[in-house]
């Protein structure tokens, strides 16, 4: 029984979601289309501005390209099984949400802030916030959890970061509040 129980169910079905919504969108148009993107769930200031505030959530589902996805359901499949046998599958899937929607609430303020609009959609906020969740966890932890220390997680949110800023296209607010997110909601909900 206790095997089922460590069994990272919520995150496999949350790539296979991914997954399958690239592959379905994929058939359809082109994912690397932004307005493509945009028309089928896409986040764009103006749309959600205008109410349509559902594009915060499903924005997390879509991705432009087989290597966007690729780049999110590796890191996602890495990070996220170890986290939900930390927290649990619930607890998993809150935080998952949590730091994907709060990833998409500081990139919308801050392209309303700059002006400088563009389609968003990726599942990296989220997966941001698994590894900034992780390094909660950690810390609560001694410096470690499920063979991860604190160290090297935030070397990893650093490389990624890294990455984000030298990569053109890329949204290092959705990273950044996705990190800050999955931290904060893993010190609500996460208990050792």
């Amino acid at each position: 029984m206790e095997i089922q129980e460590k069994r990272p169910t919520v995150n496999i079905i949350l790539v296979v979601i991914n997954v399958a919504v690239w592959c379905i969108m994929e058939l359809l148009g082109d994912t690397l289309d932004g307005a493509y993107i945009a028309d089928y769930g896409g986040m764009y200031p103006e749309f959600v501005m205008n109410g349509e505030w559902y594009r915060l959530f499903t924005a997390m589902f879509l991705h432009f390209g087989a290597e966007h996805l690729a780049n999110n359901m590796i890191l996602l499949a890495a990070a996220g099984g170890r986290l939900e046998a930390a927290v649990g599958h619930f607890r998993y899937l809150l935080i998952y949400i949590g730091a994907g929607l709060l990833g998409n609430i500081v990139s919308y303020y801050e392209m309303i802030y700059t002006k400088n609009y563009a389609v968003c959609a990726g599942a990296s906020g989220a997966v941001f916030g698994m590894i900034g969740a992780l390094v909660w966890a950690a810390i609560r932890g001694k410096g470690k959890i499920e063979g991860l220390t604190t160290k090297g997680l935030l070397f990893m949110i650093a490389l990624c970061m890294y990455y984000g800023i030298t990569t053109a296209g890329v949204d290092n607010w959705a990273h950044a509040g996705g990190v800050a997110g999955g931290f904060l909601l893993c010190m609500l909900l996460y208990r050792k």
